[in-house]
């Protein structure tokens, strides 16, 4: 079992997150190894001072990208990606400054 504060990376704040913060979804990169439980409770216990709770939760894993370097050829690093649905009504503050 991983730590609670381990599974989620960091917020991703991109022009496709903050549009679907309309729709009372966030999104997170998190660890490749976190399950939706354990993301689910990540979320839930990391912002339990708004006291949001999670009713869905959606993942992606991201393939690594092939870069280049003159003749070398090198991957960047694979992540997944959680998108976060909260009941209607709530929302995370931290992503309000964004």
């Amino acid at each position: 079992m991983k730590k609670l504060q381990d599974v989620i990376v960091r917020p991703l704040i991109t022009e496709r997150s903050t549009l679907l913060k309309e729709k009372n979804k966030y999104s997170f990169e998190v660890h490749p190894d976190a399950t939706k439980q354990e993301i689910k409770n990540a979320v839930e216990s990391i912002f339990k001072k708004e006291k949001v709770e999670v009713t869905k939760v959606n993942t992606a894993n991201v393939p690594a990208k092939i870069r280049r370097f003159g003749q070398n050829m090198s991957k960047a690093y694979r992540w997944k990606k959680a998108i976060v649905t909260l009941k209607p009504g709530q929302k995370i503050e931290f992503f309000e400054g964004a």
